[in-house]
Parts: structure tokens; C-alpha cells; sequence
């Protein structure tokens, strides 16, 4: 059973020149679907194609041209809802909604605002052992995006690139429950992990796949409980908009400066405009871009090109059934069936391929030495040669066979580093390098008495220091290790030395 219960971080608490403020974020993700063709077209999707190769008919708003749905973005959608834990409307429609821009064609954008596709749901994003907060999701409508202006390439015209246009998008909104910048950067982490598993967005926020618009406000402290209490958005303050945002350091960055501005304002005197500003990484500032519309200044009104979405409780339920397991799910059977810790169980289901190499070694085996070598062998060596763990050269099977000659003490611990190099260089199967190369622990009590013998007879100074300080022992059986090149059990070793030294 998947334990959900925790404490609620506190809120993030600015000192102003008047007292405390708080900060309340709510966050409106745009995530594009992972489908090879369009929301409304068949055109491709494909990332990095050449500038206006992937654009049909439709999408560059053609006359006569009309949309048809395509059902598997609607699946994508319904899948990640499912995954929010929301509610799924049978019945949804599309909206125009109305405005001019370059790279919009058709001079609207088909989007849901009435009736969207996804109703409230939920994501819990942890802030520790313990601590995490509850995120509502108001909803999730589907959306074609815009294509791409361009203002780089030529001094005095501007180019428009429409591949993008018309690409499927969920756009999913949160209820202001975030508190803090950390906590919004950990959000979007977080939803970023449940879309990745489920298969709905690669969330790639680099390639522009996902994308987060961050609502910020501050208010008194006392003021959000009373929001919380009536829902009455009016004790909250006003708040802006920071637009596109696609890296978690400029999220906090961003919203810390803007608190920070509001504050300003509002403690000489001024008041706070609902606006749309973006960020200045390179000043550290945000800046207007507009003021902040409202729904009825795009005049909205349903697509009529496109019929009200009706889909079945069968369809629904059919989706529900092919779900995967989803990240605190994987997490709680990690911790209960491999007996892990919350962070390694964290570290190891933070990415769906991740957790999938780690399980398919754990099973059968310790869960905790796996965890280790996977988490500080294989994960410190991947980061250290930049590599993801997609083109790891050592393999989930090679890594298994490496822990088995380990658990059944045909090599030991310093052997077992040694294999690991060479099946990160070399490749090939574990026991049969560990045969090839004599690299098998000597398990031989004579052998290691032996040695033992020869190294305590030669040290005769350094023995009576270890009877009168029995941690010195440790030098003997270092020594012991260093003569039989790591081969010897250490456990015999260390019997033995202290079974010489009368300890």
C-alpha cells in the first residue's frame, strides 16, 4: 500500500521593510504530447526537422481546410490524467481562441477553455523525509501550439518557422498551492517524471517539449489561510504572469526576483498589475511583456469546425488498465521489497529507465548492495563521463553477474571495483573474465595463514603496538590484502590476524 501520509512545507516566508510576506504560485505547464503527427493534422512532429517541412494544409490554415482530431493525442491526454489522478470528461469541446501573431496562421489558436478534457486532479511533490505538498490541478485542456518567430538570422526582416504549429499540447493548470521557489522547481520536476513514465511527453525542456508559465503573488502572512478557507482569490494578491520558462534554476531565479519587485512595490505605496513578464537570466530580472488578458479579450467562442469530444467509459477504462506503474508507486515497492532507504529509493526512480535497470538487477538479489553499486559505481562513473544510463557500457546483466560473484564470494570487494573497470572498458561476461585472469578470492585458510605468518614474523615492533592498541590490527591486515593482490577473504584475514595477535 502506498504510504501518502506527510507534513506540508511552510511557506516561504520574505522579510520587507513593513513585516513578512508569503508567496503563493500557482503554475500552467505546457507539456507537447509524444505523438508522430499533429492535433489536428497528419503532419510530422519530428524535432529539428528543416524550417517549414513538417507543415500540411491545415496548418498553414489554408482555405477550406479542416481539422480532424487525432484520437491518440486524445488517448495521451486521458492517460495523463488518469496518471493526476483526475477526472476524465466524457464529453469536451474545443474553443477558438482569438488573437494575431506572426506564427499563427489561422489568427486563433483551437484550444478548450469551456470544457476541457481533464478535470481536478492531483500531484504530490516531496520536499523530504516526510514533508510534501499537494498540488491540485484544476484541469488539462488540449491545445495546438504556435509555430516559431525567429529574430536572429537577418537584421532587419524577422523569419517564421511553422513546424511546431499545430503540434498537440496539454496544458496543465494548477491551483495556487505552491509557496515557495523551490517547491515550484520541485513541481515541475516532479510532473516532469509522472509524463516520462506514462509516455506522454518526453519532457525535454531544452527542445522546447516542455514548458512552464509561473503565476506569482504575495500576500500577508494569515491571508493564504483565509483564501484557503473561502477560495475568495480577493485575500490573495495580484498576481503576474512570468512566461515560458524551461529550466528549474530560472524558475526559482525568477520568482524570487518578482516576489521580491511586488514587495518593493507594494511596501512604497504602489499597487500590482496583472501583467505577462518575462525573465532576464542574464540581468536576473523579469520585465513586462503585456498586460495580462483575460479570457474575454481573445473572444472566445466553440471551434465550429469540430464537433463537441464525446469518448466512452469503456475507452477510458481500457486506458486505465495498460497504465504503468507510476514513481511513488515504484518508489514504496522499492523500499519495501529491497529494504532501500527513501533517498537511494528517490535516486533510483527518478528517471523511468533508472529504476527499470535497477529492478531488473535487484530482483533476486540483495536490494541494498545492488542500490550501491548501481547508485555509486554505476551512476557516479555515468556522470563523471557524462553519460546517460541509456549508453552505459556496463549492462544491467553484466552488473547482475558482477553481484553475484560478489554475494557468493568468488571475488571480494577490491576485486569486484577491479571487474567493474574492466567490464566498463572491455566488456564481456563476468565469470568468464574472472577465470581468465585468476582473479578469484583465495578462500584457502592455509594460504591466508601463510601469509598471515610471514607478515606478523617480519613486523615484530608493529605487533606489540597492536597488542597494546588493538585498531592497529588493521595495518596487518592491509598488509595481508597487499601480498595476496586483494585475493584474500577479508574476513579470514581479519580472523586470522587477530586470532595471531591474541586479541
Amino acid at each position: 500500500m502506498l504510504d501518502l501520509s506527510f507534513e506540508s512545507p511552510r511557506p516561504k516566508v520574505l522579510s520587507g521593510a513593513t513585516g513578512d510576506w508569503e508567496l503563493v504560485i500557482g503554475m500552467e505547464i505546457h507539456a507537447q504530447v509524444s505523438s508522430q503527427a499533429k492535433l489536428f493534422s497528419g503532419a510530422s512532429t519530428t524535432f529539428g526537422a528543416e524550417p517549414n517541412s513538417n507543415v500540411s494544409f491545415i496548418d498553414a490554415a489554408m482555405p477550406g481546410m479542416l481539422p480532424v482530431v487525432n484520437e491518440f493525442c486524445i488517448e495521451q491526454a486521458v492517460r495523463t490524467g488518469l496518471g493526476l489522478k483526475a477526472a476524465i470528461n466524457l464529453r469536451s469541446a474545443f474553443d477558438r481562441k482569438n488573437y494575431f501573431y506572426p506564427d499563427l496562421p489561422q489568427g486563433y489558436q483551437i484550444s478548450q477553455l469551456y470544457h476541457p478534457l481533464v478535470g481536478e486532479g492531483e500531484v504530490i511533490v516531496e520536499m523530504g523525509a516526510g514533508v510534501a505538498r499537494r498540488v491540485r490541478i484544476e484541469r488539462i485542456h488540449v491545445e495546438q501550439d504556435a509555430g516559431k518567430s525567429i529574430h536572429d538570422m537577418d537584421p532587419t526582416m524577422s523569419f517564421v518557422d511553422l513546424n511546431r504549429t499545430g503540434v498537440a499540447l496539454m496544458e496543465i493548470v494548477s491551483r495556487p498551492d505552491i509557496r515557495g521557489p523551490e517547491e515550484a522547481a520541485a513541481y515541475v520536476v516532479k510532473l516532469r517524471q509522472i509524463l516520462r513514465y506514462l509516455g506522454t511527453c518526453d519532457g525535454n525542456m531544452q527542445s522546447g517539449s516542455l514548458r512552464a508559465d509561473v503565476n506569482v503573488s504575495v500576500c500577508r502572512p494569515g491571508q493564504y489561510e483565509k483564501y484557503q478557507e473561502t477560495q475568495d482569490f480577493s485575500h490573495l494578491g495580484t498576481r503576474c504572469e512570468i512566461k515560458n520558462m524551461n529550466s528549474m534554476r530560472f524558475i526559482q531565479q525568477a520568482i524570487d526576483y518578482e516576489a521580491r519587485r511586488q514587495i518593493a512595490l507594494l511596501e512604497d505605496g504602489g499597487k500590482v498589475d496583472q501583467e505577462t513578464r518575462l525573465y532576464d537570466p542574464d540581468k536576473g530580472e523579469t520585465r513586462s511583456m503585456r498586460s495580462k488578458e483575460e479570457a474575454h479579450d481573445y473572444r472566445y467562442f466553440p471551434c465550429p469546425d469540430l464537433l463537441p469530444l464525446e469518448i466512452e467509459q469503456a475507452w477510458v477504462d481500457d486506458i486505465a488498465a495498460s497504465m504503468p506503474e507510476l514513481p511513488d508507486a515504484k518508489k514504496a515497492r522499492f523500499m519495501a521489497d529491497y529494504g532501500l532507504t527513501d533517498y537511494d529509493a528517490s535516486v533510483l526512480t527518478a528517471e523511468l529507465e533508472s529504476a527499470a535497470f535497477f529492478d531488473s538487477i535487484a530482483k533476486g538479489r540483495d536490494g541494498k548492495t545492488a542500490a550501491n553499486w548501481v547508485i555509486n559505481e554505476l551512476f557516479g562513473r555515468l556522470n563523471k563521463e557524462g553519460l546517460g544510463i541509456a549508453d552505459s557500457p556496463v549492462s544491467a546483466a553484466q552488473l547482475g553477474g558482477l553481484l553475484d560473484l560478489l554475494a557468493d564470494q568468488t571475488i571480494s570487494g577490491k576485486i569486484a571495483k577491479d571487474l567493474f573497470e574492466i567490464l566498463w572498458t572491455e566488456g564481456g561476461d563476468p565469470a568468464q573474465i574472472v577465470e581468465a585472469r585468476g582473479m578469484k578470492q583465495v578462500t584457502d585458510t592455509g594460504a591466508i595463514e601463510a601469509a598471515v605468518d610471514e607478515i606478523i614474523a617480519a613486523n615484530p615492533a608493529q605487533v606489540e603496538k597492536a597488542r597494546a592498541n588493538p585498531k592497529l590490527a588493521g595495518w596487518f591486515v592491509g598488509q595481508v590484502m597487499k601480498a595476496t593482490g586483494g585475493k584474500a577473504n577479508p574476513a579470514a584475514v581479519n580472523a586470522l590476524v587477530s586470532a595471531k595477535l591474541g586479541l
